[in-house]
């Protein structure tokens, strides 16, 4: 095994540690080590990282940026450990990847999804997407995980989720307010009235007593947006904005009550289960309403000075 070689391994078992899957960087840099290999060199260079991730033809230039983006963090690795190493500069392909447009639920508009969610046939679909809604618009979780809740991981006693192998591989708990775990446990009993001896593992399940699929809840909520006339020419409303929406509603909460959100925005980073903070404060700028409070708040700590 060439040194080269070895410190890939280690490079991608490290990363691996702190919770990234690295799929595309598995694959792909096996290929860049062997092509720098090819070439008879022993370090990675720029001109070889470029070359190499310019070889695929008839691809858009954001895939070759992609490909030099998983050589370059690569390269900052290595160069920890041979300073020779050059580290391929960014923007050499454009990669025009932009954030949509989140859809911000106000209070109204996640009335009216449950509302519209009660209207679902028959009877227990109208309770798993009333609930399951419900509770992705109070905690924030993400909509597989929300999916993929086993019902040993709801503690209706404590009010308490077990989110396991969520996103990075990472596991966390998430406490519910009372009326949301009320919420949750008037649905077991409804959807253990259907199901009483039940074949899924799943909290939530469909009118055949099996987990949910993602394919068939998106086609629902697009279905409830509809019926709920929820959706702006600006931003078209989606499963993942009621999380946006609940952390940009916390650090506002946060916010009005004059707390430093700076303060707590490592406790709603873990409640929301992002890798660091950084995930998170991509949320204060989301909203315009955010952003003057914010503003405000920084102005008054400084003695109204401009």
């Amino acid at each position: 095994m060439s040194d080269l070689t070895r410190h890939m391994d280690d490079y991608l078992r490290l990363r691996r540690a702190l919770g990234f899957k690295l799929k595309r960087e598995g694959r792909e840099l096996p290929q860049l080590v062997a092509y720098v290999e090819a070439a008879g060199a022993t370090t990675l260079s720029i001109d070889l990282s470029v070359a190499w991730a310019r070889l695929p033809q008839g691809v858009q230039p954001l895939y070759r940026a992609n490909r030099l983006g998983s050589a370059r963090g690569f390269a900052r690795y290595l160069q920890t450990i041979d300073a020779t190493t050059q580290v391929p500069p960014c923007g050499i392909w454009s990669s025009p990847r932009t954030r949509p447009v989140p859809y911000l639920y106000s209070d109204q508009d996640v009335e009216r999804l449950l509302v519209a969610s009660r209207q679902l046939r028959p009877p227990l679909r109208a309770a798993t997407y009333e609930t399951l809604f419900g509770l992705i618009a109070v905690s924030g979780m993400r909509i597989g995980e929300a999916r993929r809740l086993q019902r040993n991981d709801v503690d209706l006693t404590k009010g308490v989720l077990t989110i396991r192998e969520a996103k990075f591989d990472r596991s966390r708990l998430v406490p519910l307010h009372a009326s949301a775990t009320d919420a949750l446990r008037s649905y077991a009993v409804v959807r253990d009235q259907h199901f009483p001896s039940p074949t899924a593992k799943t909290f939530f399940v469909s009118t055949v007593g099996m987990g949910l699929h993602y394919s068939g809840v998106h086609a629902t909520f697009k279905t409830l947006c509809a019926s709920a006339d929820l959706g702006s020419p600006a931003a078209r409303p989606r499963i993942h904005d009621l999380r946006h929406s609940f952390a940009v509603r916390t650090l506002i909460e946060l916010t009005r009550s004059g707390i430093d959100i700076h303060a707590h925005i490592a406790a709603l980073s873990i409640y929301l289960g992002h890798v660091n903070p950084a995930g998170t404060y991509w949320y204060l700028s989301a909203a315009p309403e955010l952003m003057e409070l914010a503003a405000g708040h920084l102005n008054r700590r400084i003695g109204g000075r401009p």
